[in-house]
């Protein structure tokens, strides 16, 4: 696995995955040719660097002209790794303990459709890991999809391990391809709907456990969601899926 890839995994913006990879290859440098290697200001290389000192990534010494920085050994990753599952621990108990609370925060919401928009790969892989906690909570264990072939994969980049997944918690899927492409995985039906692909729009749609979500690409191709939780809606989109199902 590439650093850059790991950084990100572990939680690091892509500024910070930039200065620390820039300042692992250059060794320890004033801010000034930290800058120059990351392509980023001076301000902001500050920033970045006074971000990653405080994860144990990086740390600083002076000389007699400027301040340098330099790149921790790779060991802080378990660090840094250690403390984030701590966090995660600890937070996970609060959550359990206002549980009711915010149980009964939802409930009192009005029977008002709750949308909820996501941006970016991490943002598609959100909505990608609700659908199966939600699935593999409801009783039915199928769901839909509208799958086009201009954004196809886009989805399957944020979470490439997605179908093993679901797979694994027997989740059904039933899918409809907008144009050509896609294949088979295991526990799923896929009908084609033949439409020319130069009008095929980057949408992908995906009904599940009372909500709807459609994942598209803005105008510089990168992907957003959005999330409609709502009975309605989603019987609605379900009835007009299974219509168009059976007639395919």
């Amino acid at each position: 696995m590439e650093i850059s890839v790991l950084l990100k995994r572990l939680g690091l913006s892509d500024k910070e995955v930039s200065v620390f990879v820039s300042l692992a290859e250059i060794g320890p440098s004033p801010v000034r040719d930290i800058a120059r290697k990351a392509g980023i200001n001076r301000g902001t290389a500050y920033d970045v660097l006074r971000s990653l000192i405080k994860q144990g990534l990086v740390s600083s010494f002076h000389t007699k002209t400027h301040q340098h920085f330099t790149a921790e050994q790779p060991e802080k990753f378990l660090d840094l790794l250690k403390e984030r599952q701590e966090d995660l621990k600890e937070l996970k108990k609060q959550v359990e303990a206002n549980l009711p609370e915010l149980t009964s925060a939802f409930k009192s919401r009005g029977g008002r459709p709750v949308v909820k928009m996501y941006e970016g790969r991490r943002g598609v892989r959100t909505i990608l890991e609700d659908v199966l906690d939600s699935m593999a909570k409801s009783r039915q264990k199928v769901y839909y999809v509208y799958s086009s072939s201009t954004v196809r994969k886009n989805v399957h980049e944020a979470m490439p391990n997605f179908s093993r997944e679901r797979i694994a918690k027997k989740i059904y899927v039933k899918t409809i391809a907008l144009g050509s492409g896609g294949k088979l995985f295991g526990l799923d039906e896929r009908k084609w709907m033949q439409l020319p692909e130069a009008g095929l729009k980057p949408v992908y749609e995906l009904i599940y456990a009372g909500k709807v979500a459609h994942i598209s690409l803005d105008n510089e191709a990168n992907p957003v969601g959005v999330v409609i939780e709502d009975r309605e809606i989603f019987e609605t989109q379900k009835m007009i899926f299974e219509f168009n199902w059976g007639k395919l």
